[in-house]
This record gives structure tokens, sequence and C-alpha cells, in this order.
């Protein structure tokens, strides 16, 4: 494993822990070279079995990487955590890889995502929004502005229910 600081590949693994209910590897090693301590992760590869079928019915190989560069784009400047957006797609793939043998609609992974980012942040939501639901015109992103204030004031009116008059 290359050292993320100094690129040597001379290092010792110090810890191994089964997490995510035992789909995943987490390992500390420290860097023989320069002293430096990191994690890596190890996940068996399913992924390149699945295969995302576009709108446009062209199909490509199912990408982790992409799918979080595109939560890191929507979460720009928003203080959401790496850890975060990992869970956000671990969340996506246990479901996917559920649902799913060979081939999935782009669509389910764009309405998976949307979903989880509606509930963590309004404005990434938004920011992804304009991408998936391909918003091309500023009325587009109002309205779909209005439809999220409209959720939060659902919210805020359920809870007058219980006050005591």
């Amino acid at each position: 494993m290359q050292c993320p600081y100094c690129k040597e590949q001379q290092d010792k693994v110090i810890d191994s822990r089964a997490t995510e209910g035992g789909s995943v590897i987490r390992r500390r090693r420290h860097c023989l070279a320069c002293g430096r301590r990191y994690t890596t992760y190890e996940r068996v590869e399913t992924s390149s079995k699945l295969l995302v079928v576009k709108k446009g019915g062209e199909r490509e190989p199912y990408e982790r990487e992409k799918l979080f560069s595109s939560l890191q784009r929507a979460c720009y400047k928003l203080p959401h955590s790496v850890e975060t957006l990992q869970s956000i797609i671990d969340e996506v793939e246990e479901d996917l890889f559920r649902r799913f043998e060979r081939e999935v609609p782009s669509s389910f992974l764009g309405d998976a995502v949307s979903r989880r980012l509606r509930k963590l942040d309004k404005v990434a939501y938004l920011r992804f929004a304009s991408v998936y639901l391909e918003l091309r015109l500023v009325d587009d992103f109002i309205e779909e502005a209005r439809n999220l204030q409209g959720e939060d004031k659902d919210v805020q009116g359920q809870q007058e229910l219980f006050q005591d008059e």
C-alpha cells in the first residue's frame, strides 16, 4: 500500500477490524519510511459486475468513486464529513446490491441519493437535484426550493398539534 504522505510502499499493518457488519475491513497502517499513520478500507468487489443503465440506454460499470465525487460536489463548502458521505453511499449500495444483480437504472441511484441528501441538507439536495433532475431554468430551481420550504412548514405545523391550549 502506498503511503498518502510520502508515496513510499513500505508499511506495517498495526490494527485490522471488520466494520459495516463485516462487509469492510478497516486497517490502520504505519509507514516505515516517514513514520505517519493512515487508514485503509477493503471491500469485496461486487460493484464491477453491476452495470448502470443511463437514461439514453447506454450501460457503464457502477463506480463507487463516481457516486462519491457527485456527493462531494453537492456538499462543497458545507459542514459534512467524508464519513457522512461514505455512510450515505454505504446505505445506497446496501439497497442497490440487495435489489439488483446485473443492471441498475441510473434513476434508482439518483432517487436513492436524493432522498438521503434531502434529509441531510437542503442546499446539498438542491445542488444534486440541479444535475439529477436537469433543472435548467431559474423557475425550476425556485419551484424545487418552494417544495423544500413546504416540507419544513408541514413539520413545524405538526408541532402545534402537541401543544396544550
